[in-house]
């Protein structure tokens, strides 16, 4: 059974050696379910330590606080944000977003890197226990692209307003990357995370021809960054992902999250991937809301069979875990890791 933190094994795993342990991972954790495991409200920095470490995780994974909110005139209210600026969970806009002319563009009130705080990251490692490390993690470079113009209005522009589109993309790209540049060069950071949806179950969102307009430069930079400061990446995306997974590791990959279960089978990943990629997660989210402990226990120890034989495996949800997951789901999936 693993005792404490150990950030080095988890960095080892990414890096697809064999472990002394499987590590645990996830992207996004509910308070809901935090406040459940630690048997209080996570009311500050601190707080959230101890339930990184209770709960058996090596890390405890932060974000700097940005504001995308916009407040030019006219916008409405169209998109809505989380305290950290990441926006929220709903149905995305499928007609038209924010920003679908130049004078919408003009008109948004984008942030400056000036304004982004990571004041979180410099007051952690007083809270750090032996052992434990720091992902510093964000975002949707392509996703807030497509998001802000809406999809309808976002497809279209990629034939009709392509100069737009790269204008949004650019500006968006340039904000996040100076995020991942501070991340790559912190003391206080050992991994970089990235995370940003361009498939989903059945396929890709968009064109691999467009993914590598406007999305594969970006986290090629990010990966270069990751290299230049021997930082692991990791990325996340949902989906299936076999047209595009050789360019996600060109890019300079390390670890891809979450191998969604519905997309794409684990095992056949691990067999085409796995010398080249650390599979994180497949622990399908339908299964800890709905499923039994015994058949989320039955999968981790399936999964850990089939992708974590020689390392290069981090047990986890196939997203994240939600308010609505079952709390005793939970528990199990990671009380079945530890207790190995």
């Amino acid at each position: 059974m693993k005792q404490r933190p150990d950030i080095e094994q988890f960095i080892n795993t990414l890096k697809r050696q064999k472990a002394g342990y499987v590590p645990l991972a996830e992207l996004g954790i509910h308070p809901v379910i935090k406040q459940r495991l630690l048997g209080r409200p996570i009311l500050n920095l601190k707080d959230d330590v101890e339930f990184w470490q209770s709960a058996g995780y090596d890390y405890i994974k932060l974000q700097p606080e940005a504001d995308f909110n916009p407040e030019a005139k006219g916008l409405n209210g169209k998109v809505s944000f989380n305290e950290d600026g990441t926006l929220k969970r709903k149905w995305a806009s499928e007609g038209q977003g924010v920003i679908t002319c130049d004078a919408d563009f003009e008109a948004y009130k984008f942030p400056d890197t000036s304004e982004f705080d990571y004041s979180r990251f410099e007051q952690v490692r007083s809270f750090l226990p032996d052992g434990m490390g720091v992902i510093g993690q964000y975002g949707d470079i392509f996703t807030m692209t497509w998001e802000m113009m809406g999809f309808e209005s976002f497809s279209l522009a990629l034939f009709m307003q392509p100069e737009l589109v790269k204008r949004l993309n650019d500006r968006i790209g340039d904000l996040v990357l100076s995020m991942f540049e501070y991340f790559a060069q912190s003391d206080a950071v050992d991994v970089l995370w990235y995370s940003d949806d361009i498939a989903y179950t059945n396929g890709l969102l968009v064109s691999p021809d467009m993914l590598h307009e406007y999305f594969f430069p970006w986290l090629k930079k990010i990966g270069d960054l990751a290299k230049k400061y021997n930082k692991p990446l990791i990325y996340h995306t949902d989906g299936i992902l076999y047209d595009v997974m050789e360019d996600i590791i060109a890019c300079g990959v390390d670890a891809l999250h979450p191998i969604e279960p519905k997309a794409m089978n684990i095992g056949e990943v691990k067999k085409k991937y796995g010398d080249k990629l650390c599979l994180i997660g497949h622990v399908d989210v339908d299964l800890l809301a709905r499923g039994t402990p015994e058949q989320v226990s039955g999968k981790v120890l399936e999964n850990i069979k089939i992708a974590g034989y020689n390392g290069g495996y981090c047990v986890g949800s196939g997203n994240s875990v939600t308010e609505y997951v079952k709390f005793e789901n939970y528990r199990t999936m990671i009380e079945t890791v530890r207790n190995l």
